[in-house]
């Protein structure tokens, strides 16, 4: 199977909710014009990531339903990065909607990253989360949870072809976006879209370098700097082919991989 998927690279606005709906729509129309089923936005896309105390007032608001009215309106699938707000507490969140509205899946980031992710959200305790969608399986983290090597491999262990990360990577990481990914995908066989914020939110900068790896690590497209989309298929074949020639989900030795008790006298 065949899935055309399209990332979107972009600063947005910050703290502004209807304007970032009006780029998310804007999106999904050349998405879908140009053949894509499937529009990926950054982490934290609709509100802005590093905005504050005003975060905690927009994650109140209907912010999953207005998502799902663009994609029923737009016609076109999604996974946007939102805040969810539940019993109390706040999740740096992304949710999968269909292209009829329908809510396939949701994802809360489960590595929290320094104090301002720390301050503001509550941890998530699913460690792969994956939907089926049109005969592929997309996996879902949030920026960086890729960056521990057990999530991938939770993910390619649990069947799925793709990792979708929305992202708001910030300087000084560039080599993340720049090696790490590729690294991520060649170790599991699987592709890896890694979306992420460009320019500037308070005092982080963002690195850009946005891309969509194959399983092989070539990078099938990317954006250095500035706002943009970036397409890419991808396609089911070419993964079970990927793990046929290097085949590390089949040689690993799990029955040595106790880390409890790692680094124990003998």
């Amino acid at each position: 199977m065949r899935l055309s998927i399209v990332g979107m690279q972009t600063a947005g606005t910050m703290g502004d909710v209807a304007a970032n709906l009006l780029e998310l729509r804007v999106a999904a129309r050349a998405a879908k014009s140009g053949g894509g089923e499937l529009l990926i936005t950054p982490e934290l896309f609709l509100t802005g990531y590093n905005i504050g105390e005003e975060m905690f007032e927009l994650a109140k608001q209907e912010l999953l339903q207005m998502v799902q009215q663009v994609a029923r309106e737009e016609g076109i699938a999604m996974i946007v990065g939102l805040p969810e707000h539940e019993d109390g507490r706040f999740y740096n969140s992304v949710a999968f909607v269909d292209e009829a509205g329908a809510v396939l899946g949701r994802y809360r980031k489960t590595h929290l990253f320094g104090s301002l992710d720390r301050n503001s959200f509550s941890r998530g305790e699913q460690l792969v989360s994956t939907v089926d969608y049109r005969g592929v399986r997309l996996a879902i983290l949030i920026c960086y949870d890729i960056e521990f090597p057990e999530t991938v491999r939770a993910a390619a262990l649990s069947g799925a072809h793709a990792v979708i990360v929305p992202t708001a990577q910030m300087t000084p990481y560039e080599f993340i976006a720049d090696q790490v990914i590729r690294v991520r995908a060649w170790e599991n066989q699987i592709y890896i879209a890694y979306l992420n914020h460009d320019g500037a939110e308070g005092d982080l900068t963002y690195v850009g370098r946005s891309s969509i790896v194959d399983p092989s690590a070539q990078v099938l497209d990317s954006i250095i700097h500035g706002t943009g989309l970036l397409t890419a298929v991808v396609d089911t074949d070419i993964v079970h082919e990927a793990r046929l020639r290097n085949p590390y989900l089949n040689d690993r030795r799990p029955d040595l991989y106790d880390l409890s008790v790692a680094g124990q006298s003998a």
